[in-house]
């Protein structure tokens, strides 16, 4: 029973093989379409992720951050969110 499986496991590795040999073919004809991928240089792009409407977004700095929180705390916002949204 054991020689069986292990005949039947080495065959279907056999011909599961052959399947992935050949991964790009050879264009053939006029039938055969290439693709191409179109690469678009976007000014100013550094490698930050960029938002829908195409403008990076700003990385604040830890400055820029303190002040938004001195000013939230200064307006009320933050005092609002404490009493509406997390209250519970």
């Amino acid at each position: 029973m054991k020689s069986f499986t292990m005949a039947l496991a080495v065959a279907g590795l056999a011909i599961s093989g052959s399947v992935f040999a050949q991964s790009n073919p050879a264009p053939s004809g006029n039938n055969t379409a290439t693709y191409q991928v179109a690469q678009v240089a976007t000014p100013g792009y550094d490698g930050q992720w960029v938002a829908p409407y195409g403008q990076p977004v700003h990385q604040k700095t830890r400055a820029e951050v303190y002040q938004e929180l001195v000013h939230a705390e200064q307006d009320g916002q933050l005092q609002y969110l404490n009493s509406t949204l997390y209250a519970h």
